[in-house]
Formats: structure tokens, sequence, C-alpha cells
């Protein structure tokens, strides 16, 4: 050994030695063995490896990337499914196991696909992958349940685009019945006139739907056309990858919350919205201990944040491996739930509006029939208040003189047929 040599001075030092193998081992210069000759088989993998990860594009901001994740997790979940699982579920009681097991299981979850992606910087197949390669069969499926997610989402889109072209016109084709000449006479159509102008206008305009199963009814050229347009869409934003779908994104993740802005705004301008808000945040706790609830509280929390898709997996990336992901986990979760809120509140508003019109139907119908019952001598006319006035009557009247009839004719009021015409039975209907 040489007498130079770190330890050959220790030995012939007069200082008593106390070093142990691991501090004598720390002085020494470290062996990088990825650069040792004795690596034969990691050298070429481990620059293969270096090689992919900056070969890997990247989000030209922070915004990009934020706004994809939202654009991909905020969906038609929110705005057509969380508002009927909340209006089933109890209202304001259905928020709070939702937010429960948002917090306990789709944070934490949503949190470790961010993690996985950025880390591994791969796709869903590549991650499954690199984690086990028996497992790469996850990610295929992942992917193919993407297709078929983005096939029906695309028929909606095409829907969608088709009702735009239609709403040009004016009035709107699906605001009233149409009429059909019959010689000298207009009748009105007889399918329409049994169920409403939007349904007829829905399945007979748009989808031009058969009678049958059995029968094709030819090809519908109007959707068919619609179809291409709505994937000529996708295919242009999605082109040169991220570089253009990022740019796709400050368009596609905003404007939904521009539309719903525009929505809540004239939501609550309409007569009865309020109603129809108190109803949603009305809890009914008994609600909350049925354990269908929960369940269908976390579906909804797998469904909403786009679990288990590989599409949080392959947007998170495209990141730099030492991003905050902590950080976006919890910002793109909560954006989520108050754009489920949002969504629920627009769709409230309308709901109480509606609600309100079918009860003052209601009302009016029911009134019919207590003035038949009073002309026939069915009833007696001392059953009805003073101050109730048949052609402006009111829900409130209509209830005060409901009771007295309900509380008079006690064994033979189910004979009469008259409804309670409550607005709570119309909301929840």
């Amino acid at each position: 050994m040489p007498k130079n040599s770190k330890v050959t001075q220790r030995e012939h030092s007069s200082e008593h030695v106390t070093e142990s193998v691991a501090d004598l081992l720390a002085l020494e210069e470290p062996v990088d063995y990825k650069q040792s000759i004795l690596n034969v088989a990691g050298e070429a993998g481990g620059k293969q490896k270096v090689a992919d990860v900056e070969d890997r594009p990247a989000w030209n901001s922070k915004l990009q990337y934020i706004l994809a994740q939202i654009g991909f997790s905020v969906g038609l979940g929110n705005i057509w499914r969380f508002p009927y699982l909340c209006q089933k579920n109890g209202g304001g009681a259905y928020l709070v196991p939702y937010l429960v097991l948002l917090i306990i299981i789709g944070i934490p979850l949503f949190f470790l696909e961010l993690a996985v992606g950025q880390r591994i910087r791969r796709g869903s197949i590549g991650v499954w992958h690199y984690v086990c390669p028996r497992l790469g069969g996850i990610g295929f499926s992942s992917c193919i349940v993407c297709l078929f997610v983005g096939l029906y989402y695309n028929v909606i889109i095409g829907w969608s685009i088709f009702y735009f072209f239609k709403s040009f016109q004016y009035p709107l084709p699906w605001s009233e019945c149409p009429v059909a000449r019959n010689g000298t006479a207009a009748v009105v159509e007889p399918e329409c006139e049994k169920s409403s102008a939007t349904t007829y206008f829905w399945y007979r305009e748009a989808l031009d739907i058969s009678n049958s199963i059995s029968e094709s009814g030819g090809l519908n050229w109007k959707m068919t056309l619609c179809l291409l347009v709505a994937w000529g869409i996708v295919g242009m934003a999605v082109v040169k990858g991220i570089q253009s779908s990022g740019k796709v994104m400050y368009f596609s993740s905003l404007f939904p919350y521009v539309v719903l802005a525009c929505f809540l705004v004239r939501g609550l301008l309409l007569r009865g919205a309020v109603d129809g808000i108190l109803h949603m945040f009305t809890p009914k706790l008994d609600k909350m201990l049925d354990p269908q609830v929960w369940r269908e509280a976390a579906t909804q929390v797998f469904f909403a944040l786009g679990l288990g898709f590989g599409g949080v997996i392959a947007f998170s990336s495209y990141n730099k491996q030492d991003n905050n992901c902590h950080f976006d986990a919890a910002l793109v979760s909560f954006i989520n739930f108050f754009t489920s809120v949002l969504a629920t509140l627009v769709v409230f508003a309308v709901l109480g509006f509606k609600a309100n019109i079918m009860n003052e139907k209601c009302v009016v119908e029911n009134a019919e029939k207590i003035l038949g019952y009073l002309n026939t001598d069915v009833l007696s006319r001392a059953l009805i208040p003073p101050h109730v006035n048949f052609s402006h009557l009111t829900t409130k009247d209509y209830a005060e003189m409901y009771k007295v009839i309900k509380t008079v004719k006690e064994d033979h009021f189910s004979a009469l047929g008259l409804d309670p015409c409550l607005l709570e039975d119309e909301l929840d209907k």
C-alpha cells in the first residue's frame, strides 16, 4: 500500500483510531457502477432511459397542464350525473358523503396517478409495463376503455353540433309541435301532441329513430355529417400532441365555465329558482344512513376524476419530475367538486322553475274538478273560503281549500280524485 495513502497515515499516527468501517468508506471516492467496466448490460439501458426522459415532450406552461387535467376530469359526469345523484339521494345529504369520499379516496388515488406518471414519464401502457411487464395488459385495457368513452362522447358532441346549427332558426324548431295540412284544415302532429315538442324533435328530427330495432331506418346523413365534424375537431386538436392540444385547452377547459355562469344567471332570474336551490341544499339526513348513497358517491368520485382511465397518468407524464403534484392533486380535485356544485345549482334552478309550472298546472286542473263538483252539487259552496277566487287561484288558496274539503269529506274524499299539488312533490319527481 502506498505510504501517502489515508489508511497508512492513520496507522503511523499517534492518534487513537475510532473510525468505523463506514467512516473509512465515506472518505473514499464513490464508484459509479453504471460507468464501470463491470456493468456490461446496464450501460446501454441506462443511456436509453435517460434519452427517453430527455426526448419526452413537455407542457409549455403549468397553466396548460392544469387546464388539461381539469378538461379531462370535468365532463358529463359533473353536468349530468352529479345533479341526478344529488336529487336522487337527498339533496344536500348527498354532498356530505361525496366530499368525505373525495378526501379519503379520490384525492389520494388522483395524487398516486399524478405521481406515477410524473416520475416514470410514460403513458398508461408504459407505466404498467415499467411496474411489472406482466401487468402491461392493464394499460392496454385502460386505452380500450378510453376509446369506447371517446366514441360515445363524440356522438354527444355530434348531437350538440346538430342542435347548435338548428338554434339559428326562429322560432326554434323544438319550441312547438309541427302542423300538418289535411286539405284546408291544419292538424297538429298527433304523436307530438301526445308527448311534447322537444321530445318529438329529438326522436323524429335529430335521431330520426325507427319504430323498432329490427328496422335500420337508413342513414341519417345530417347526424353523420355532424359526427364527422366532431371527429375532425378532435383530430385537429391532437394532431401535434400536447403542442396543439395544450393550446386548445385554453378554450375547451375555460369556455364551459362561461356557459355555466350564463346559465346560472339566467336560471336564477326564473320564477321559482330559489325553491329548487333550497331543495338542493335541504338535506334528508335519513338518506345518509343508506349504504347505497355512499356506494353511489364513491362511484361518482371515480367517474368524476377519471381514475383508472389512464388519462391522468398520460397528462402528468409530460411534467418535470420535480413538479409539485401534491398541490396539483388537491387543486384539480376541488375545482372538480366546485364544478359539480355549480352545475347542480344551474340544474336545480331550472328544476325549481319547472316544478312551479307543473304545480300551477296541477292547481288549475284540480280547480276545474272542484268547480265541476260545485256545479253538480257534489260539493257545497260553503266549503270554499270566501276569499278564494277561482279566476286567480294561488297555490296557497288551493292548499287551504284542499285541506277543508279533505277534512269535511273524509269518508268519500278518495272518490273525488283531487291531488294535493305540493311543490315538494314536484321537486322530488
